[in-house]
């Protein structure tokens, strides 16, 4: 049956001397202990590799680890990137520090399913079998292997070889292949020189797809190669894909430049850090971790010092999961999701990990800062898309260049933005759907920058231009408004010029603003006709004049002229402007009006009453009252009881009409 491959990694995991790298020969015909000094000192230091071909024809995967304490490096290097395990306990020593340890390892990794083999069945008789067997389903309570199947076997006598295969294949239906979408991401864990093909380095490929030909980059150091050969299970393939063990053959590249920890990638997507963001969990058996804790940090196939950031309080407790950063001391790269582990810096034991939310990150300073660094992680923690994800980054952030959003999403920039398209506006998203509710959490400018902008920032940079328009618009009410450079150099300060014309232009289309002939003004505003206006304000002058005391309702005077209320209110807010017209009590009082009436008051030296002024002017107390009213509230006159007294100090200098 020819062979299919499926994007799968099967890992081993279990105590020294439990007959891992046996049992995997057995099942598969590889022996993965390739070094001379495995075969010396009879246990595996370096991980091994095997196709495992299913009797279905399917072939997967399965990495073989080194179960001694002191390789726990390796250990974690080859479980990083499996999809399933099959945990090894031996039936004649049970479960042993390194099988627990390795456990709790493969679950702070996201390892979520497998089974156990219980080997060397046969140096035990069955009673202790059994006892072996309880042992185990004791020691597996309460894990991700709880209540998985335990496959006694023999890898001496063959007993239940068929058996294990037979598990291996249901733990393979079980489990969902990686996606092969996304540029490509391969922590190296072995380099060495091939003759005829230069640089060789293998891995398992966490991520996308590596096609011969293409050129990648090897990170943290930068340094540029092109994929000559690619081979999977020792055969020549054009395409490798997440999920296999993948050989490459790179050229531009010296076997010195790279090491175990390093990654190739795809260009210009992935960058080196030394700061990330996690959901990091401290192993319930773990009293207690401090801010600031030295530790090592074991990614991917990166093992480094590093030292954990807590943001919430200065220590956390066995069994708590919190936001955090680690701050690495020296480059590492992350993978987006991806699992790490944190052991103790001394003794050398497993403490906890967690989940990268955010490859780059700084530490925040000031408690605004660190509150909202916060807040981002826990949303972050929270998130299950990467629209969902990119709209709380650029919440965070306020602004978030294109670039910038390649690095932290890790997608080519057409991707990020197609997965921005969410994130618009309705009107700006042809067939969008109701239940987004992203939408409208940003907007994406294209001048020189190509720019993400929050909501909050769109209104408050909305809320500037519009403060300054109106500032304009009463300054100048006969301009068809300010020119847009003019508004963008006062209102857009922190865009260039492209930019904060594209900001204008989304305005502008939006309805908010209108554009005409290079000036740009709010949509709400009319510039003013000066010849209408004086016309309008001539004939509201007039009326004013021949109701002389007896001064019009605003009403009554729109009703008057014939005027509708937004030429009305327009005339009567220019006038006010002017000086040619005061609001008293809902009447229209002319500059003309209250001349007539200071004079009156001036010739009146000793004082004047309310009745006194009725009777000058030929009008009644419902007029007069406010009108004296409004003249005392301007500091004209002084009250004392029933009788007004002029103060001529006080007068404004007499002047023409405005």
């Amino acid at each position: 049956m020819e062979g299919r491959e499926i994007s799968l990694v099967l890992g081993t995991a279990g105590h020294i001397d439990h007959g891992k790298t046996t049992l995997v020969k057995a099942v598969t015909g590889v022996d993965c202990d390739r070094l001379i000094e495995e075969k010396k000192r009879g246990i595996t230091i370096e991980l091994g590799f095997a196709p495992l071909k299913l009797d279905d024809g399917r072939i997967v995967s399965i990495v073989d680890v080194p179960g001694h304490e002191r390789f726990i490096r390796q250990m974690v290097a080859g479980a990083s990137g499996i999809d399933g395990v099959l945990l090894v306990v031996a039936a004649d020593e049970g479960v042993m520090p390194q099988t627990r340890e390795h456990l709790e390892i493969l679950g702070l990794l996201g390892v979520k399913d497998g089974f156990v083999a219980l080997t060397k069945t046969d140096a035990v008789d069955e009673e202790f079998l059994e006892l072996a067997l309880e042992d185990v389903r004791d020691f597996l309570t309460g894990t991700f292997l709880e209540g998985k199947a335990i496959v006694p076997v023999s890898a001496v006598t063959g007993m239940n070889i068929d058996l294990l295969r037979e598990e291996l294949g249901h733990l393979v239906d079980r489990i969902r292949p990686r996606p092969r979408k996304g540029p490509f991401f391969l922590p190296i864990d072995r380099t060495f020189p091939m003759s005829g093909f230069g640089t060789v380095i293998t891995g398992t490929a966490y991520r996308g797809e590596l096609n011969v030909g293409s050129e990648g980059v090897v990170l943290p150091s930068g340094r540029e190669g092109r994929i000559r050969s690619v081979q999977v299970h020792g055969t020549d393939a054009r395409t490798a894909w997440a999920g296999q063990r993948v050989a490459v053959s790179l050229a531009g590249v010296s076997i010195d430049q790279i090491s175990r920890g390093d990654v190739l990638c795809a260009k210009d997507i992935y960058a080196p850090t030394r700061c990330f963001e996690c959901e990091l969990h401290l192993l319930r058996s773990v009293p207690t971790l401090k801010h600031w804790q030295r530790v090592r940090l074991h990614i991917g196939t990166s093992d480094v010092t590093a030292r954990v950031s807590l943001l919430e309080s200065s220590t956390m407790q066995g069994g708590e999961t919190v936001p955090a950063q680690i701050v690495a001391e020296e480059d590492v790269v992350c993978l987006l999701d991806q699992r790490f582990v944190l052991r103790r810096y001394s003794p050398l034991e497993t403490i906890g990990g967690g989940r990268v939310l955010s490859p780059f990150a700084s530490k925040p300073r000031g408690r605004n800062a660190r509150a909202l660094c916060i807040e981002r992680i826990r949303a972050l923690m929270k998130s299950d898309s990467p629209a969902e994800r990119l709209a709380i980054l650029i919440d965070s952030a306020g602004m978030l260049d294109l670039s910038d959003a390649v690095r932290f999403l890790q997608e080519t920039p057409s991707e990020v933005a197609r997965i921005g398209e969410r994130l618009l506006p309705t009107q700006a998203i042809s067939g969008a759907s109701a239940q987004n509710t992203l939408q409208g959490a940003a907007i994406f400018l294209q001048g020189e920058r190509k720019l993400f902008l929050s909501r909050k920032s769109v209104e408050r940079l909305s809320f500037e231009i519009t403060a300054f328009l109106q500032t304009f618009h009463e300054t100048h009410p006969s301009q068809k408004g300010a020119l847009s450079d003019e508004v963008a150099l006062n209102s857009l300060k922190v865009f260039d010029s492209r930019t904060a014309r594209a900001f204008i232009d989304y305005l502008v289309a939006g309805g908010a603003l209108v554009l005409e002939e290079g000036f740009l003004r709010l949509s709400i505003f009319t510039p003013r006709d000066d010849e209408r206006f004086s016309r309008d304000s001539d004939a509201l002058l007039s009326l004013c004049r021949d109701r002389g005391f007896q001064p019009p309702l605003i009403e009554e005077a729109a009703r008057s002229l014939g005027m509708d209320e937004k030429r009305f209110s327009s005339l009567l807010k220019g006038m006010r402007e002017t000086g040619k017209i005061a609001i008293v009590s809902g009447f229209l009082l002319s500059f003309e009006i209250e001349e007539r009436l200071l004079d009156l008051l001036i010739q009146e030296k000793e004082g004047i009453t309310l009745a006194r002024v009725r009777d000058l002017t030929n009008s009644s107390r419902k007029f007069i009252l406010p009108l004296l009213e409004y003249i005392d509230a301007k500091g004209y006159t002084r009250r004392a009881g029933e009788v007004r007294v002029l103060l001529p100090s006080k007068l404004p200098r007499r002047k023409e009409a405005p």
